[in-house]
């Protein structure tokens, strides 16, 4: 029987239970043609097929357990080698293992003996990658990073999802869409995007870095211009967000807003904006790197214009009622 055909000891158990009781009802010619196949399948000899049948063909554990094979030594030395090979995996290092402990003797690094290296040609893979998993959890290891504390003025703020069936103008969704290029490095130009949830209307600006006072100043003016009343303003997660002055801005100086920002991880709390930040700034500004004030203001020209067509002449649909069928069955 070829090697890749061989049947494990517990598939070789599993096959001889199926053919046990028939093997038990058969005649001596039905058993002699049933031994003649199970010992081409299992590959065991005759004798040893009879004895198996008339048992129960359980598995009985190990009386006494197998000695250590390879040492300390060999554990030190791999210890060196691993580190050698920069921690590969233990099916590519072990037909390494005899040479590179014979190149590592010739710079002082191992002093292997000729048991070590007897030891070396024939370790199989699998108990290299035992030693290793074992001999590696001695690695002292990096301690890990605690995430900074969140700010007390955080949790003041409600996290939630404003609901898509809001009747009344004035809820808007807001996102900030970086045009920074391929590199987040020194200051870009950044677009501010509001958009209401109940009629759909959209406000966008840019401006030129993230600080308090470009975007303090970028919400006055879009509140400035609103035909309606602004009642919540609901952001993400960003740093540029939610911070003191804007606490401050949403709280005293702006009065009868409601500040909150959608869950973290969860981009579907802003589902609206997000999407129109592909169709409404992506596909008109792309996604190459503005960082002048002249593109600055050249992106407020065009966003000035946008804001006229989109919000003036092209309808919006809004979803009014959701059916859910069920199907029977």
């Amino acid at each position: 029987m070829s090697e890749d055909r061989e049947m494990t000891t517990d598939e070789r158990r599993k096959y001889l239970r199926i053919k046990q009781q028939r093997y038990a009802r058969a005649s001596r010619k039905e058993k002699g043609q049933l031994l003649d196949e199970m010992e081409e399948v299992t590959g065991l000899h005759r004798k040893h097929l009879i004895t198996l049948l008339a048992g129960d063909l359980q598995r009985k554990p190990r009386r006494r357990q197998r000695g250590r094979t390879y040492g300390p030594e060999l554990d030190d030395a791999l210890r060196v080698i691993d580190e050698s090979f920069d921690y590969i995996c233990a099916e590519r290092l072990t037909p390494n293992l005899v040479w590179m402990t014979q190149h590592l003797a010739q710079h002082g690094e191992l002093k292997p003996s000729d048991q070590l290296l007897s030891h070396m040609e024939r370790i199989s893979v699998s108990t290299v990658r035992r030693i290793l998993q074992r001999i590696r959890q001695d690695q002292a290891r990096l301690p890990r990073r605690k995430a900074p504390p969140r700010p007390q003025y955080f949790q003041s703020i409600p996290a939630k999802r404003l609901p898509w069936d809001i009747a009344t103008p004035g809820h808007f969704e807001v996102d900030l869409v970086h045009h920074c290029g391929p590199s987040a490095s020194g200051e870009y130009v950044c677009t501010l995007q509001m958009v209401d949830v109940a009629t759909g209307w959209s406000e966008r600006i840019a401006v030129l870095g993230r600080s308090y006072r470009v975007i303090e100043h970028a919400f006055r003016v879009i509140l400035r211009r609103l035909p309606l009343p602004a009642r919540e303003v609901h952001p993400d997660n960003g740093s540029e967000f939610l911070n003191h002055h804007m606490l401050r801005l949403w709280g005293d100086s702006v009065q009868g807003v409601t500040f909150s920002r959608s869950r973290p991880y969860l981009k579907n709390d802003n589902r609206l904006v997000e999407q129109k930040n592909a169709t409404l700034v992506r596909a008109y500004l792309g996604f190459d790197r503005l960082d002048s004030v002249a593109q600055t203001l050249a992106a407020n020209r065009l966003l000035e214009l946008m804001w006229v067509y989109y919000n003036l002449f092209q309808p919006v649909m809004h979803l009014v009622d959701k059916d859910i069928i069920r199907e029977d069955g």
